[in-house]
């Protein structure tokens, strides 16, 4: 069975940069649909990024209008760790980050595995 567990979160500063990681387990992600998601108090659930297999063989990614042009979301040569890159952090950013995982991205809300989460604090 899949396994996820988020790491990475921490505090910084508006302005600044951080990477989030991803480590799978219990299975290959190669042909998975995978996201970055996030929650924060009294905000509503918001998928931030995908990543997916495409017609080709290779890796679509979409984004998030929140987030588009700040964060980049990829996955290791070989395919076991999901990444989040974050740039340009804003106050609005800081939250709960979650990975998940589905054969289709589509079932990620009622077939998904989801990790743990981890926090992100942002500053002023």
């Amino acid at each position: 069975q899949l396994q996820l567990v988020e790491s990475g979160g921490d505090s910084v500063q508006a302005g600044g940069s951080l990477t989030l990681s991803c480590v799978a387990s219990g299975d290959s992600i190669s042909n998975y649909c995978m996201t970055w998601n996030r929650q924060a108090p009294v905000k509503e659930h918001e998928s931030v990024a995908t990543i997916d297999i495409d017609g080709n063989m290779g890796e679509k990614t979409t984004y998030a209008d929140s987030v588009k042009g700040r964060f980049t979301i990829s996955r290791d040569f070989g395919r076991t760790t999901l990444y989040l890159q974050m740039n340009d952090l804003k106050l609005e950013d800081a939250a709960m980050y979650y990975c998940a995982a589905a054969i289709r991205c589509d079932w990620l809300e009622t077939h998904g595995n989801w990790g743990q989460g981890t926090q992100v604090t942002v500053s002023s």
